[in-house]
């Protein structure tokens, strides 16, 4: 009687430690941090982040939120890849290949020069895609 009422107990404590980690997995998935910073609209998406991207690299270098604020415009570049380039109705759009060179030129240099300032000639051939790839957008292409 004792050892059928302790399986009872180890199965019931397993059953409810499966329970609590599905529901940990469950409630870190549907945290929506991505889902807070991009609307599903790609012109508006586009919009943001090219606007949030150019204030970035346009902080001083002695800025002091300027470390927060690159790792989270690297979150963002993240978010906005993983979202718009599987989309085939996106992906082939000039607007979105001119903002993918920039994003990937931005990203590239955060990851290979992290603590090291945007070098002039990058920061202007990326704020000049960045407004290119805004307009593209608008217009729909």
């Amino acid at each position: 009687m004792i050892s059928a009422l302790a399986r009872l107990i180890q199965q019931l404590s397993r059953a409810a430690v499966a329970l609590v980690l599905g529901l940990c997995l469950l409630l870190t998935a549907c945290s929506g941090d991505a889902e807070a910073r991009l609307t599903g609209d790609y012109v508006e998406d586009t919009i943001a982040v090219a606007h949030n991207l150019r204030e970035v690299i346009d902080l001083p270098q002695d800025a002091a939120n300027r470390g927060e604020a690159e790792s989270e415009a690297r979150a963002l570049i993240n978010d906005y890849m993983s979202r718009y380039r599987p989309q085939p109705r996106v992906n082939g759009l000039s607007s979105f290949t001119t903002m993918q060179t920039a994003l990937n030129s931005l990203a590239g240099h955060y990851a290979s020069y992290a603590n090291r300032p945007l070098p002039e000639a990058l920061h202007d051939r990326i704020a000049k895609e960045l407004g290119k790839a805004e307009k593209s957008a608008v217009r729909g292409s």
